[in-house]
Parts: structure tokens; sequence; C-alpha cells
């Protein structure tokens, strides 16, 4: 049998959850693909995770709660207060979503999308183009 990609992963991920929290999966995951189409799937510590330029953010699924984790998130401007966990961590910030709730599909949006330019921020030290011609 040949290995399975991360995305194929991730969508058996989603299967074997077979409840509430498989079905925010898949709509989190639609949310994070529409809104930066760059991002990368991966599957990293047995869970989703999506790239660009390091790591953007991960959707874990536990026992009473989806999470999701943005992995800079200390740095982004949560402005539509969608961060309610690990408030107390260095650079790490995360949702937890519990059965039931209901996501705002724009704000969750527009924090994948800060995330990736955060990312994008981490380029190479130098010059750029323009600044060499100079």
């Amino acid at each position: 049998m040949r290995n399975m990609t991360a995305s194929e992963r991730i969508a058996n991920h989603i299967r074997e959850l077979g409840d509430w929290r498989g079905e925010m999966l898949a709509k989190l995951r639609n949310l994070i693909r529409e809104a930066s189409p760059e991002l990368v799937e991966d599957w990293k510590w047995n869970t989703p995770v999506w790239s660009y330029n390091g790591n953007v953010v991960a959707i874990g699924a536990f026992q009473d709660h989806v999470k999701i984790n943005f992995f800079k998130g200390a740095s982004l401007n949560d402005s539509q207060g969608l961060i309610n966990a690990g408030l107390d961590a260095k650079a790490s910030r995360a949702i937890d979503i519990h059965k039931g709730a209901r996501i705002n599909e724009t704000a969750l949006k527009d924090l994948v999308r800060a995330a990736v330019v955060l990312n994008s921020r981490r380029s190479k030290p130098g010059k750029s183009a323009n600044q060499a011609k100079r």
C-alpha cells in the first residue's frame, strides 16, 4: 500500500472522527483553503497543519472541542475577538470551538490571511531587487 498524501490523511481523519468534530474540521479546512489557497496542507504531530514559509495554522480534534491553533497568534490583530485559548502562550494563540458553536467565517478568514502575511514577512535578509538597482 502506498503512503497517503497529507491531504488524503486529513480527509481520512475527518471521516474517522465521524461526528460533529469531523464536520467542523471539514468546514474549517474549506475556510482555510478559501482564505489562502497558497497554503500547503501537511500532516504533522498527527494533526492537520497548513503552512506557508513555515507553520501557519493547525486544527486538532479533542474529546469535547476542536482547536484552531495559530502558530504566531500572539502577533495577530484579533479585532473580532475569536481567539479564546492559549492566551498565556508566548507565540501561539488558539480558538476553541465546542459543539453547536457558530463561527464568524469572515473574521476567521481574515485571521488566516493575516497569519499568512505574517509568515510572508520572514523573507531572507538583504536588499530587495529594487534597492539593489539604485
